[in-house]
């Protein structure tokens, strides 16, 4: 899926702001949006949303609501799907209505809004700066978290005048709980749920992962000007077909990145691949593998010299996860095989909230289960749906 994909290209191939970039972005057309490529051909209504950040970019958002006529008649309570690393919002959309979360959520009368982050292919750009302009892709995961998610928690809120359940997976996670360390947005959140949460990486026990971070691979992507990362190049997607075509079994290439999955459908990837992976920044790598080398949940370092002209200190600011608010209610999904969100971090994340999260504890799940497993509904949907209604917004479901 899109991770064999990234650890393919980062270990082989990376492709930046070259003159190739028309050749290898395609970027979808505006009449292809994620409603009527994914959604409503499965028989759900879906609506575009297109919002502006502080900083200029445009984002999507999906409404989708029930195939059941009698729900649609009355939505309940919103919901904001957001997305990981390489993803957009048609992850929460790739397998059957009986297996994906988007539309397990929908059936069970939630009103559920769909995330896209800048770069992601369903997104819309910037005001001003093209996907060539260097500055075009001059973030990482604090911009997501301080400009996207707050401009989506805040439109969601205009539209329907309540506050937001928020769900957000891997770097979803991240995002979610910085910005929640952040005046003014736990106050639009009615609850937050977290899969395979990640404020800190310092135990990742992913064998490529940290192969990559001790070969400083972050490091030489941004030091050959490289500032986009755009798998979606024809040649890497035949070169990993040829790979897993008898060649290399492609679930043992996963699992040296996300841990084994017990339940993820590997007969899937191609159908995956349609719509992953999207693009990113080599800044937000970067501060992905700033976050394992020094085991901090921190801002992005830009050295002690930028450092002290932005942020007034040597070492960027922490995000101080005690300033959660305590009544702010959380639900954590994570699993005891994820090489990723390792239980060493989730207990370290855990120590540092004023509350107690309810915790989903599943031992035999690792990093993709938690989205993709053929049997979540059962094993983990069911347990977020009932954690939602038990906070008192029953008379909408």
């Amino acid at each position: 899926m899109l991770l064999i994909v990234f650890a393919t290209v980062l270990t082989l191939f990376v492709i930046g702001d070259s003159k190739a970039v028309d050749v290898i972005t395609k970027r979808r057309s505006p009449e292809d949006t994620l409603c009527n490529k994914l959604i409503e051909p499965a028989g759900y209504p879906c609506t575009e949303h297109t919002i502006q950040t502080k900083d200029g970019y445009l984002l999507a958002l999906q409404r989708v609501s029930s195939r059941n006529a009698n729900l649609r008649a009355s939505l309940g309570p919103p919901v904001l799907l957001q997305h990981g690393l390489f993803m957009a919002g048609d992850a929460w959309f790739l397998d059957s209505p009986e297996q994906s979360l988007g539309f397990i959520l929908a059936d069970e009368g939630f009103d559920v809004w769909v995330g896209n982050v800048r770069g992601t292919f369903w997104s819309h750009g910037h005001v001003s700066l093209s996907v060539r302009d260097k500055e075009f892709w001059d973030w990482s995961w604090q911009e997501l978290a301080m400009y996207d998610l707050a401009q989506m928690l805040h439109h969601i809120i205009s539209t329907t005048n309540s506050k937001v359940f928020l769900v957000g997976h891997s770097q979803g996670t991240i995002m979610s709980l910085a910005a929640l360390t952040q005046p003014g947005i736990a106050e639009m959140v009615e609850a937050a749920a977290l899969l395979c949460p990640i404020s800190y990486l310092e135990h990742i026990s992913a064998p490529l992962v940290l192969r990559m971070v001790g070969f400083h691979l972050d490091l030489m992507v941004l030091g050959m000007g490289i500032h986009q990362l755009n798998f979606r190049s024809e040649f890497l997607i035949n070169l990993l077909d040829s790979m897993c075509d008898g060649h290399l079994e492609c679930n043992d290439l996963l699992t040296t990145i996300t841990g084994k999955n017990c339940c993820f459908n590997n007969s899937r990837v191609d159908s995956y691949l349609e719509y992953e992976p999207h693009p990113s920044s080599a800044k937000n790598l970067h501060h992905l593998f700033q976050m394992i080398r020094k085991g901090k949940f921190c801002q992005y370092d830009y050295g002690i010299i930028k450092n002290l002209r932005l942020y007034g200190h040597f070492e960027p600011p922490t995000f101080d996860l005690s300033r959660i608010p305590k009544r702010l209610p959380i639900w954590m999904g994570y699993g005891g095989h994820d090489a990723l969100a390792d239980v060493s971090d989730v207990e370290h994340t855990l120590e540092e909230l004023q509350s107690k999260p309810k915790l989903l504890y599943l031992e035999n799940y690792g990093h993709l289960d938690f989205i993709m497993s053929v049997q979540g509904k059962e094993d983990v949907f069911n347990h977020m749906i009932e954690f939602f209604r038990s906070l008192g917004k029953s008379s909408y479901l």
